[in-house]
Parts: structure tokens; sequence; C-alpha cells
């Protein structure tokens, strides 16, 4: 194989992420030839309404598949949050680069932190999960839509649009812009579980490609694979969709593994929260047994009922 191809989304962050990709690769490959593919997805197009309205999977996604399924590209390089658990035949997701920092970052120009928010203050998330979780301990806060790229989302919070905005603390760090904001506060996350998969890369290819898989191998970092792999098997198991609020996270301290999962409605209301841990050698299925538990205990019915509520202020035709 002399030329590697590489699909990626064309925004800011992720041609940072492709290019650290693409370094990578050349560390331990310096002879082949690594060219980059720049996509616009469906979910960079569309920026007027949450993608929990749009409906489908794959926002992010989809476009860059398509170019591998057609032979332009061989290897996409993807927020894993952003991944869906079904991944097209001909596909593989096969390596997981090593999770960094998972945390939400509070950002404002007006308030040093979210305790200091005073009531009725304007919060700016288009995200469920952190809908959820930032309502569930501030119910007197409103929570209004926030859609655009990184920069786009603090030039509305410059301009005045929100109090304060939640982004995820990696994207920011990476592009370096968590400077140019007054105040930030990075949450602890007890107060904001993690969605699936944050703070990693996730390296897809075209299947039945022994190099190209000893390509994207390099990249893997095994624990996060582990924690990857957990996280996607509750997901898929308790079929959450992307207008119901899912948090979960899997850690490891010592030998024991732990996946946390707290699902609800996105007002912050009728929380469900479990936990399971486990030694590692025995945890692969950690992640299918915390679903089974969840269910057990009513998720399904919790997830459904959500999903009617969800973006409710947005939909009236759906109420």
């Amino acid at each position: 194989m002399d030329k590697l191809v590489i699909t990626t989304r064309a925004s800011a962050l992720a041609l940072w992420q492709a290019y650290f990709v693409r370094d990578e690769i050349k560390k331990h490959y310096p002879n082949l030839e690594v060219e980059l593919l720049e996509i616009t997805s469906k979910g960079d197009k569309i920026l007027d309404r949450p993608l929990a309205l749009i409906g489908g999977k794959g926002h992010f996604t989809k476009e860059l598949e398509d170019e591998m399924l057609g032979g332009n590209a061989h290897l996409a390089v993807h927020s894993l949050k952003d991944v869906p658990s079904y991944i097209p035949d001909g596909l593989e997701l096969v390596a997981i680069t090593k999770r960094a920092d998972q945390s939400d970052i509070f950002l404002s120009h007006k308030f040093k932190s979210l305790d200091e928010l005073p009531q009725g203050a304007v919060v700016g998330t288009t995200s469920l999960r952190r809908r959820m979780q930032l309502l569930s301990v501030r119910p007197d806060l409103k929570v209004k839509d926030l859609r655009g790229n990184v920069n786009t989302r603090l030039r509305k919070l410059s301009e005045g649009e929100y109090d304060a905005i939640i982004l995820a603390y990696i994207g920011l760090a990476r592009l370096d812009l968590i400077k140019d904001v007054p105040f930030s506060q990075k949450l602890p996350l007890e107060l904001m579980i993690p969605p699936m998969g944050q703070a990693s890369l996730g390296i897809e290819i075209v299947s039945n490609n022994p190099k190209l898989r000893e390509i994207a191998m390099v990249l893997n970092d095994e624990n996060s694979f582990l924690f990857a792999k957990l996280e996607r098997d509750f997901v898929s198991k308790i079929g959450a969709g992307c207008s119901a609020p899912v948090a979960v996270n899997a850690t490891m301290e010592n030998d024991e593994v732990t996946i946390r999962s707290m699902i609800g409605f996105s007002d912050g209301t009728n929380i469900m929260k479990d936990s399971l841990s486990a030694k590692v050698e025995t945890c692969q299925d950690l992640g299918n047994s915390l679903a089974d538990k969840m269910i057990a205990n009513g998720a399904l019915e919790l997830l459904k009922e959500s999903e009617k509520v969800s973006f409710k202020e947005c939909m009236p035709q759906r109420i």
C-alpha cells in the first residue's frame, strides 16, 4: 500500500483530529503517502434546528462512510461520540485513540461559574444529555439550543445571545480557544457524565484489507477500546436514539472497571441512574449487563416517554 486516503469532516476541530491521525501514522509508516479528503457532513449543513429533530442517525459520519464505500477513501477519522452503534456492511470500526479529558466545560463572559449563574440565566447547549443533567441540578435555568461549529458557538456567546454555554473541554483545548473566554469552569464528571465515546477518536476502515487494518491499529489504545466497547454495548442494547438524553461512561481504577449511566427527561426530571463494576478480566459484558439491569427497572418506558418531551417547545406538532 503506497497511498492512504483519510476522509474527514471539514470543520477546524475535525481537521485537527485528522492531521493528528495522519502524523501518528507517518511516524510508523514514513514512506506512506497520506492524503486528506475533506467532506461537509449533513450535521454540519443543518444548523437551524436540533439534530434530534432531523431524524436518522450518523449525521456526522454518513458522508464519510459513503466516500469509503464508494472507493474514494480508505479510512475515516470520527469523534467517537458521533459514531452510531451500527456500522455499515463493508466497514469496520477497528481502533480507538487514547481517551483524553472527557470533561464538559462551562464558558461565560459574565459569570465565573455555574453556581454564580442567576435564576433564569440562559445557557446554550444542543446536547439533550447536558440539558438533562444541567436542569436536574439547576431547574431554574433556561436552556437554549446552540448549533454551529466551535467558533460560531463562541461568537454567539460573546455577542450576548447566551449568559453561558457548555461544550466539550477537549475540543476547545485542542484548538486553544479557552483563553479567549473570560470565565471558564471544567465540570466534574460526577456533575456531567459524558456521552458514549467522548474525548476519543474512532478510526473506521474499509473491511477485508489486512494492511489497512495493520496501519489503523497503530492508533489503538487498549483501555480506551475497552471503555468504548462497554459504552457502545450499553447504548446499542438500550436502543437510545438521538432524541433521548443518555449519559454513559466506563472508567477503571486499579483493576476494577465501572460503568455508570444516567437517563431521564431533557427537562431534568424522571432521572434514572445506575452503575455496575467488575474486575477487568471479567468485564467484557458489563455494558450489556447494565442495560439489562436498567431495562428491568423501566428504562425503555422512560426513554420512550422522554423522546416525546425532548425539544417539546420546538415541535408542537408532536405534542
